[in-house]
């Protein structure tokens, strides 16, 4: 059983107060942003919104529910235009009245526009970290701000941004770009305030929706003449991880784990700062530490014998790495774990 909400999205902060509605809480606001804390009855989290001039804004949901909720976004006068960057796990969207159903995984974003008759419906699924970063573009205001360029445009994009009042079903989906992914993340992570902060956090709404307009064009194009690398540059990415998780006793060097996965050093190491927020190096070294907390806590391996089978070959080193990740030493965390008679010295 889920719990369905109705919201008016024209503009984002509609959406924050009918979600308040709907839950009976209540938000708080600052300059053009609007806030409001998931009730403990629903999950864990938070829904931020932020509106800027021209009809553009921008909607960050990022929560854990109790129960599936089904987000009923009608009652738009002018049905807007909405770009979701799904950061976590999988959603799915569908549009009222229509048998059709669409997945939206993590990493991909989808552009999606409903009209009065069959309005944008997200089914999003409890249990689960639910990360989304939204544009949201109310396409009359938009208009003035994007007249003259709309000729140059292609003649998708050009229909899509025409379509004003909202009357054409429109629904696109894709990986995002790692450039997009790092503009999200400046946006959501910035600790300017006030006016500044308005300033640059409207700058990256717009850098992003370059980003993705640009990528759409990609999109249109033969797939052996694309720039943008996305969905194979992120399942290539993940392949490296998976490799260094597996074969960490005898991990290659960066060079020849770019080799095996087919990028070159720096699509591997811009692309693990993107997508781990750390380097190639760094995420070797976590997944190292945290094999080596495991190996304490599930084996009678000692602290040598640990040290070399996640591939590092200083017991002094590993000490040191271990120490600055947990605050304890190794051979202090296996003194609490291994609290029973007869079990090998470290």
């Amino acid at each position: 059983m889920n719990t369905k909400i109705e919201i008016k999205d024209l503009n984002v902060h509609d959406v924050v107060r009918d979600f308040a509605e709907e839950l009976g809480i209540s938000y708080s606001s600052d300059n053009n942003e609007i806030c409001l804390d998931i009730p403990n009855s629903l999950g864990t989290g938070f829904i931020k919104a932020v509106s800027f001039d021209s009809g553009l804004g921008t909607l960050e949901m990022d929560f854990r529910l109790e129960k599936e909720v089904r987000l009923e976004m009608n009652d738009s006068k002018v049905q807007p235009l909405k770009i979701i960057f799904n950061r976590e796990s999988t959603i799915t969207h569908a549009f009222d009245g229509k048998g059709e159903k669409h997945l939206i995984k993590q990493l991909e974003s989808a552009i999606l526009s409903g009209n009065n008759k069959h309005e944008n419906i997200l089914i999003l699924p409890a249990g689960k970290p639910i990360c989304l970063f939204s544009l949201e573009i109310n396409r009359k205001l938009f208009e003035n701000k994007i007249e003259e360029f709309l000729g140059e445009m292609n003649d998708e994009l050009e229909a899509l941004f025409r379509d004003v009042n909202g009357v054409n079903l429109f629904y696109y989906s894709g990986y995002y770009t790692l450039d997009i992914a790092k503009c999200i993340e400046q946006s959501i992570e910035c600790e300017l305030t006030d006016f500044t902060r308005s300033v640059f956090l409207e700058g990256k709404a717009y850098e992003i929706l370059a980003h993705h307009l640009r990528q759409y064009i990609d999109d249109l194009t033969d797939p052996e003449k694309r720039k943008i690398l996305r969905q194979t540059t992120v399942k290539k990415l993940k392949e490296a991880a998976t490799i260094i998780e597996t074969e960490l006793e005898n991990m290659d060097n960066i060079i020849a784990l770019s080799k095996r996965v087919g990028l070159n050093q720096n699509t591997l190491q811009g692309g693990f700062k993107s997508l781990y927020n750390s380097s190639v190096n760094e995420y070797i070294r976590n997944a190292r530490i945290e094999k080596a907390k495991k190996l304490i806590e599930n084996t009678n391996l000692n602290i040598t014998e640990i040290t070399y089978q996640i591939g590092i070959n200083s017991r002094s080193y590993f000490s040191k790495l271990f120490k600055e990740r947990y605050s304890i030493s190794p051979k202090q965390y296996v003194n609490q774990v291994r609290n029973k008679p007869g079990t090998k010295s470290a």
